[in-house]
């Protein structure tokens, strides 16, 4: 009996609300937004966790490709700087040396602000390396007089320059002549006399070089090391000279 009019019941209710809705459109409007309001939070609840998911995967991808990235230059790295110590250990390269064996002055006159003088240099190249030549494409000099550069040349011109050999010794000259105008101060001047006197000149010379390394067939490119002899050179008058000249080995800087 219960049951019967609780169906009853629920009949009747369906019923009034049908006629409601139908007579006012506005509550029909408010239940289906309802409805659809709730079918939408439900159906943003069901995706939220999967896009969750997606994202912290997407992540976790790009950081292991990041790390793989630094593992592999790292290891790049390192490799290049074992081979590098273990080429340098094999080849153990050393800078050539360069000397002055013989230097004389047959001319060195300053008067009127103008100096003339006539500069004979003799050098020996050696290659202490075991494995590397040496190709010697230019050496050009620069000679000082009391801090005044008063001659330039070709110690080593473009048309003769030359291989070198593992462990070899090699011989050139230059000769620096003709006149240059260049102003003494007092003392400068007073420095010129006294080594007049003496019959020899302290010169600077200062070589700059463009060579190449070679190793087996590999030539590697230009490189442009410098050196600075400090020389104290005889005058030579009358053929014959007050003093001998002293071998002097040159500063090579890389």
């Amino acid at each position: 009996m219960t049951t019967r009019s609780q169906t009853r019941t629920q009949k009747n209710t369906a019923l009034r609300s049908f006629i409601y809705s139908h007579h006012n459109p506005s509550f029909a409007t408010k239940t289906e937004t309802h409805s659809l309001h709730h079918h939408n939070s439900q159906y943003m609840a069901d995706n939220k966790e999967p896009q969750s998911n997606n994202n912290h995967r997407g992540r976790g991808c790009c950081c292991c490709l990041f790390r793989t990235f630094w593992i592999l230059l790292v290891s790049i790295i390192v490799f290049a700087l074992l081979v590098i110590l273990v080429a340098y250990i094999i080849i153990q390269p050393r800078s050539f040396k360069f000397h002055v064996t013989n230097a004389k002055l047959t001319r060195f006159n300053y008067t009127g602000n103008t100096l003339n003088y006539n500069l004979v240099l003799n050098f020996t190249e050696r290659n202490p390396n075991k494995k590397l030549n040496i190709y010697y494409d230019l050496v050009e000099g620069h000679a000082f007089y009391e801090g005044v550069r008063f001659a330039s040349g070709h110690v080593i011109p473009w048309q003769e320059s030359f291989r070198q050999f593992a462990k070899s010794t090699n011989t050139t000259s230059a000769v620096f002549s003709g006149q240059h105008v260049m102003v003494l101060d007092h003392q400068q001047v007073s420095e010129f006399d006294e080594d007049k006197r003496n019959g020899v000149f302290r010169i600077d010379l200062k070589l700059y070089f463009t060579i190449r390394f070679r190793l087996g067939d590999f030539i590697g490119g230009d490189m442009k090391p410098k050196a600075k002899c400090k020389l104290e050179v005889p005058s030579v008058s009358n053929g014959s000279t007050v003093s001998a000249f002293s071998p002097t080995n040159c500063e090579v800087d890389f």
